[in-house]
């Protein structure tokens, strides 16, 4: 199949998380991203449902990539969601973990994020 619509996940090659840890963060991204694009792109979030939902896990350097990433999708009208970790187990309060990008058209995502190296 040849999707059309995605959602990117990118994670930080600099933070040390159990593969738990990063799944909970991954899956607080792909949910708020999910919900925002609802929201805010009604149809492409329908599109992406019907393509399967498609989520893709990317890395990214470190925080001041997510800043670089963050800007370029918002300029680009695509929902950008960082999430900040509320210090309960492995990391300090606040710490950004994930950003999620999308979802979005794949052509216009992969401007933001077609750089970046899968996971």
């Amino acid at each position: 199949m040849d999707y059309e619509y995605k959602l990117i996940i990118v994670t930080r090659k600099d933070l040390s998380l159990s593969p738990g840890k990063l799944a909970v963060q991954v899956a607080h991204a792909a949910v708020t991203c999910s919900l925002l694009t609802k929201k805010d792109h009604g149809k492409w979030f329908t599109k992406w449902q019907q393509e399967g939902a498609k989520k893709v896990v990317v890395s990214a350097d470190s925080v001041h990539d997510f800043r670089i990433l963050d800007k370029k999708a918002r300029d680009l009208g695509i929902v950008s969601y960082l999430v900040s970790d509320a210090g309960h187990t492995e990391i300090p309060a606040g710490t950004i973990t994930v950003l999620g990008i999308g979802p979005a058209p794949s052509n216009i995502i992969d401007q933001v994020t077609g750089q970046l190296s899968l996971l």
